[in-house]
C-alpha cells in the first residue's frame, strides 16, 4: 500500500502525483490553462475554501508549476502564471478530461470541448511513437530508463517497488520478443 507521500517511489508518475495529484490542484491547473490568473478568479471558479486555495497555489508555486507575479503594489496583489512546467500539463489535463468525457460525462455529453485555436479542430490526446504512429494501450512496453539504474534497496532491477505480481513471477524478466522488461507493478503486467 502506498504511504501518504510518494517521495521514495522511483517512478515519474508517483512523483508527478506528489505535486499535482490532489483533485483541487488539477482543477487549479485546468483553470490556469483556461487563462485564470488571480486568486479571486480561482476562488470564484472553483468555490473552494480560501485557505485550501492559498495552500494549493503555494504548493504549485513551490513545485515550479506556477509563478507568483505582483500586479499591484498598494494594496499588494499577485497573480499566478503558468511556467513552462505548468504549460506542459496541458496534455495530461486534456487527456484526463477526454477520458472523463468518454466514461463519466452525463447524458447531455461533455461539459467542455477542447479545440485548436488556429483551425478549430477538435483536440485529442493520444499515444504516439517517435516514428509518428498511433499506439494503443496494449502496444506499450515499459523499459528501464536511466533513472532506474539504482532501484531502492532490496528491489533488484526489473521488479516493481512493492514486489512482483504473481503473473510476472510466472514469466521471464524480458518480454516475449526479448526487447525489454515486462512492466510488472501494482497495476498488473503490460506486455506487447
Amino acid at each position: 500500500m502506498l504511504g501518504r507521500t510518494y517521495d521514495r517511489e522511483v517512478c515519474s508518475l508517483a512523483r508527478a502525483l506528489e505535486l499535482v495529484g490532489e483533485r483541487w490542484t488539477l482543477l487549479i491547473v485546468r483553470d490556469a490553462l483556461l487563462g485564470l490568473r488571480r486568486f479571486d478568479e480561482f476562488s470564484t471558479s472553483l468555490g473552494m475554501a480560501r485557505t485550501v486555495l492559498a495552500d494549493r497555489l503555494g504548493r504549485l508555486v513551490d513545485g515550479g508549476v506556477l509563478k507568483r507575479v505582483r500586479y499591484r503594489e498598494r494594496p499588494e496583489r499577485f497573480e499566478y502564471r503558468l511556467t513552462p512546467m505548468g504549460r506542459g500539463l496541458a496534455v495530461p489535463v486534456v487527456a484526463l478530461m477526454q477520458w472523463g468525457d468518454a466514461h463519466l460525462a452525463g447524458p447531455a455529453g461533455p461539459p467542455l470541448l477542447a479545440h485548436h485555436t488556429d483551425c478549430a479542430g477538435h483536440l485529442r490526446a493520444m499515444l504516439t511513437c517517435s516514428h509518428g504512429g498511433s499506439v494503443s494501450p496494449g502496444g506499450v512496453r515499459l523499459d528501464p530508463g536511466p533513472g532506474a539504474a539504482h532501484p531502492p534497496p532490496g528491489h533488484p532491477p526489473g521488479t516493481a517497488r512493492r514486489g512482483r505480481t504473481r503473473a510476472a513471477e510466472r514469466t521471464s524478466a524480458t518480454s516475449p520478443t526479448g526487447k525489454g522488461l515486462i512492466a510488472d507493478d501494482r497495476f498488473g503486467t503490460l506486455t506487447q
